[in-house]
């Protein structure tokens, strides 16, 4: 196991290039000690750290056509795109088991970043603290604004933390990881200008008023994540994996023959990448 960070990046279903790129490490041993994602970033890695091989690509590409997955019914029903409730619990518990043992006795430190729906800060849950609670705690960072409820954990009122920050890796140097490998979703860096939220938001969310200041501080952070990003791989302590290929792949896709390119492109980037990435890996143990 590496002595270095492994930052996961959400993106909705552009998280299946993570998936790919974690596959590949899942065959090849490849494990890092400090391990954090948000929303997607958070999904995939967890089937990673529980060391099931091709569970990501099983859940995210093959039950990706069943309509309690992703669909405009389970947002008239339920007000949410994605079927949290068939995500977070029939999946993980009947149609593709999740090992919740193997993740919990696995050695690293796993942290899922989520936002406080009162504060607008975000709010990292590490595994060994959470036990099973974890799988919960994913749902909350995966649950996007308008789009899926909140979720009521500890006191606290969740949701997406790729809102409050959506690429954790100055969270990572903070908790002592000073080298650290960053998977992306984006093959190029979006730095957009912030936008004012809608009054529908501000309306809909009157009672978490941070969440819409949050969704208008969202490109600002974002950006702030790149520029430190950048820092430092000039320092070289950030060792970068992105697409290499910019595939037309929404954060909502269903059609699955694109989700299956995305993948093979991940799994396909961590192989080339893999020579490179090793001798840093070396570089940064000496």
């Amino acid at each position: 196991m590496h002595n270095c960070g492994l930052v996961l990046e959400g993106g909705g279903m552009k998280g299946l290039y993570t998936a790919g790129v974690l596959e590949y490490f899942l065959e090849k041993g490849i494990f890092f000690n400090y391990v954090i994602g948000v929303s997607a970033g958070a999904c995939m890695g967890a089937s990673y750290l529980s060391r099931q091989k091709g569970r990501n690509k099983k859940v995210n590409i093959g039950l990706v056509k069943d309509p309690r997955y992703l669909s405009w019914r389970n947002f008239i029903l339920k007000r949410e795109l994605f079927g949290m409730d068939f995500l977070f619990d029939k999946v993980p518990n009947h149609i593709v088991p999740f090992d919740f043992s193997a993740l919990d006795n696995s050695q690293e430190d796993f942290l899922v970043g989520t936002m406080d729906c009162q504060t607008g800060e975000a709010l990292y849950y590490n595994k060994k603290s959470h036990g099973k609670d974890i799988l919960k705690i994913i749902r909350a960072s995966s649950s996007l604004p308008l789009i899926a409820q909140p979720v009521e954990y500890n006191g606290k009122v969740l949701l997406d933390g790729g809102l409050a920050d959506p690429l954790p890796v100055k969270k990572a140097y903070e908790d002592g990881s000073r080298k650290n490998v960053v998977i992306m979703t984006k093959a190029v860096n979006d730095c957009s200008r912030p936008r004012r939220t809608s009054a529908f938001m501000r309306l809909l969310y009157r009672k978490y008023p941070a969440v819409a200041d949050s969704l208008e501080k969202r490109v600002i952070t974002y950006n702030e994540a790149l520029a430190f990003i950048e820092a430092e791989q000039e320092k070289d302590n950030v060792y970068v994996i992105r697409p290499s290929v910019d595939l037309p792949v929404s954060s909502f896709e269903r059609n699955q023959k694109r989700l299956l390119r995305l993948y093979e492109l991940g799994y396909q980037d961590a192989h080339t990448h893999s020579r490179r990435l090793s001798l840093w890996l070396e570089k940064g143990m000496a």
